[in-house]
């Protein structure tokens, strides 16, 4: 090539590191290369700006004056450039950056060991994520989803009670987290009624009524299958579009309300959830074979995750990442690698799939649970409950999210969860606001209709305080949170 050029022509790969120059105390870059990666000398700056650094404010490159064409200060050789990093790496030592902020515009820290290794920044390097941003234009935002999450305060209502000669089990006031823990939570009910003295009584072919078709509903009456029950019958007053099919899918525990004793039980149950999903996604499940899979999840903390009993129970340990969103946007963030995103449609239909050749589900207001003629009866009837079972502990927490559009699949394979401040929507009512991606898809739509945004916990609100301003406020979050 040239001796004098404005472009480097052969592609290569280059790895950015922030190092401090001594005495003077200022930062500039060392770059390594490797592999290949094309870049042009004018477009450095820009350049950067995409790399995978978490801290860039103030950064320049360092050239020494007399490398550069006098008459062309931006054209360089790629024999100068590289010897100018080789003189600039030698003259340095590597600093390790402190703990700090995940907005964008955060200052480097100061050098915290001025003995740091290479290969320690080399391992900090290799955990910078780059993430490609979903398209949120209005043009790529589908349907605008309203759900109403049954949530218990204090904990859910998972007992086994008797009312006259009938078994009663209830299994509802799940929040937000009812797919975390359906599978988990059937069999914890069911273990409940065989343990207890008169739920052992009951024959395995004798009659058995499940109130209530969503997840919980569908997971319960599966269960029982699995345990050799025989005549069992679902009642619901409907089948189709329920919250269950709109939820988002994340596995962890959220929108609940625990004691910290029943936590424990619910940490339980979910890690027993976990399995079930993981056979899912590993195709070892022999009754489904899709519609959950292991892809990273990203939090902004372990704290707020959920999903810290998991660990070392069936999840490996978080690690902390930084997301690059190659618009000169970053967030620190931790990485639970082995997350399960469970595509909620997707399941629900294969449960119906499953069940229905089973036994009969009925449309039906159900008023009365003893008088359904079953000896067994299963209460998942989730915000009906309030009524169903005079439970004055459950309320409705409302939930937005904005289905997405004419996105690239391949992109959106993994799942973020940040929190940001509590507010008033315009009803009056308490909102938490929150920013999810998931990649979900509902069965039916373009291949490339794909993700999910959400979302909010609006506790009390309901169809007739529709609370429509959280969808813009969702959106222009997202965007903020992309950088966009």
């Amino acid at each position: 090539m040239p001796d004098s050029t404005t472009a480097f022509q052969e592609p290569f790969r280059v790895t950015v590191y922030a190092v401090r120059f001594r005495p003077n105390g200022s930062w500039s870059w060392v770059c390594a290369f490797s592999s290949r990666y094309r870049f042009y000398v004018p477009q450095f700056a820009a350049f950067l700006r995409r790399c995978s650094l978490t801290r860039r404010k103030g950064l320049t490159m360092s050239i020494p004056q007399d490398s550069a064409s006098a008459s062309t200060p931006s054209t360089i050789t790629r024999r100068v450039f590289l010897g100018a990093i080789a003189a600039t790496a030698g003259s340095a030592a590597l600093a390790a950056c402190g703990a700090g902020g995940a907005t964008s515009d955060a200052s480097v820290s100061p050098a915290a060991d001025a003995s740091a290794t290479a290969s320690q920044s080399a391992s900090a390097a290799s955990d910078v994520r780059m993430i490609t941003p979903p398209n949120l234009d209005t043009a790529h935002l589908g349907e605008h989803v309203l759900c109403y999450r049954p949530l218990r305060k204090g904990k859910p209502n998972l007992t086994v009670e008797t009312m006259g000669n009938t078994v009663v089990a209830h299994n509802y006031g799940h929040g937000g987290s009812g797919w975390t823990l359906g599978p988990g939570s059937a069999k914890y009910v069911i273990d409940l009624v065989e343990a207890s003295p008169a739920g052992s009584k009951v024959a395995k072919d004798a009659p058995v009524t499940i109130v209530g078709a969503g997840v919980i509903g569908l997971f319960t009456a599966y269960e029982l299958v699995q345990r050799g029950y025989t005549n069992i019958t679902v009642k619901a007053t409907s089948f189709k579009d329920l919250t269950s099919h709109n939820a988002g899918g994340l596995l962890a525990p959220v929108s609940m309300d625990n004691d910290p004793e029943f936590q424990k039980i619910v940490d339980k149950i979910g890690i027993d959830a976990y399995k079930f999903y993981a056979e899912i996604a590993n195709g070892t499940q022999p009754d489904f074979k899709t519609g959950a899979k292991v892809i990273p999840a990203y939090f902004e903390d372990r704290e707020h995750s959920g999903l810290e009993p998991y660990v070392g129970q069936v999840m490996q340990p978080a690690k902390d990442v930084v997301l690059d969103f190659g618009n000169g946007t970053t967030r620190e963030m931790v990485s639970y690698d082995d997350g399960i995103f469970m595509d909620t449609a997707v399941l629900m239909k294969s449960l119906h799939d499953y069940l229905e050749p089973k036994m009969p589900f009925i449309q039906e207001k159900v008023t009365d649970l003893t008088s359904l003629g079953s000896p067994l009866v299963f209460d998942c009837s989730g915000l009906g409950a309030a009524k169903l079972n005079d439970d004055a502990e459950v309320v409705s927490v409302q939930g937005h999210l904005v289905m997405l559009r004419d996105q690239t699949p391949t992109d959106l394979q993994h799942m973020i969860l940040v929190y940001f401040k509590e507010g008033t929507t315009e009803a009056g009512q308490h909102v938490k606001r929150s920013f999810y991606m998931f990649p979900k898809h509902l069965p039916g739509t373009g291949v490339n209709d794909v993700g999910v945004v959400g979302g909010t916990f609006v506790e009390g609100g309901t169809p007739e305080t529709p609370n429509y301003q959280e969808f813009d406020t969702m959106i222009t979050a997202a965007k903020k949170f992309y950088g966009m």
